[in-house]
């Protein structure tokens, strides 16, 4: 094994591509052990309450689900929520209004009309 002379570390612009590779290893090493050394003092990630969308709603079942049969559909237009933020979930309560003002979001009801023959 050679070894690398402190001279040729300091000489970086006439590193020929042969030396160079020759560095790569121990640079690599370098490297690792500087990042494993700051790692404990790096931010730690969160879970982003930001990135769940439903927050309150049936939150003890895997999967949300609401069945609602057509024909039951009383008036003209329905309204179903789709911002998981109504208080009268699946109906809408017009929650996303606030939600769209705090988030920037766009998000609106899903609207059922009714066709009157």
């Amino acid at each position: 094994l050679q070894v690398i002379h402190l001279y040729k570390i300091y000489a970086f612009n006439v590193c020929v591509v042969s030396e160079w590779l020759r560095l790569l290893p121990l640079l690599g090493i370098l490297a690792l052990l500087g990042y494993l050394t700051i790692r404990p003092f790096l931010p730690k990630k969160k879970k982003q309450r930001d990135s769940l969308i439903n927050l309150k709603i049936q939150k003890e079942n895997p999967k949300v689900v609401n069945e609602i049969d057509i024909e039951d559909l009383n008036s003209a237009n329905v309204c179903y929520c789709r911002c998981w933020r109504s208080k009268t979930f699946p109906v809408c309560d017009k929650s996303h209004l606030k939600h769209n003002e705090l988030t920037g979001d766009n998000v609106g009801p899903l609207i059922l009309k009714k066709k009157i023959l």
